[in-house]
């Protein structure tokens, strides 16, 4: 592993600029800064920005309040690209200014559907019966 590098082989450089990527898009969404009807009046959270090794290109994961709209809020998000790269690319001190992709974050749907799955009393009674 080189000094560089988190334990998943991720640069740490790569790592603290999604994270700036992450926060800089946050602001402008939370600021009502993009003049769209659907993103003023939806709650929507960055929850990860995924940069390329290049960090020509930052995937952001997105996820409407409450999980509702998510289509609608993603093609808006979609339809204001070039706007929020802009806006970014001005509070991100980069080399290059990063392509943005917004993509809904499933984690959310998935950790639920793992903690339903760890409720159902056949998968609860083997688990008690582990602890034992």
């Amino acid at each position: 592993m080189r000094r560089n590098e988190t334990p998943e082989g991720k640069s740490v450089r790569v790592l603290r600029v999604g994270e700036q990527v992450r926060h800089a898009l946050s602001d402008v969404l939370m600021r009502g800064d993009v003049h769209d009807d659907v993103l003023t009046s939806h709650s929507v959270s960055v929850t990860e920005v995924r940069m390329s090794p290049d960090l020509r290109h930052a995937t952001a994961f997105v996820k409407p309040l409450l999980g509702t709209d998510e289509d609608v809020v993603l093609k808006a998000l979609r339809t204001n690209t070039a706007y929020l790269q802009s806006e970014v690319a001005r509070r991100v001190n980069t080399k290059y200014a990063a392509k943005l992709k917004f993509l809904i974050d499933e984690s959310f749907d998935e950790g639920g559907h793992i903690d339903a799955v760890l409720r159902r009393p056949d998968i609860a009674r083997d688990l008690e019966k582990d602890e034992d």
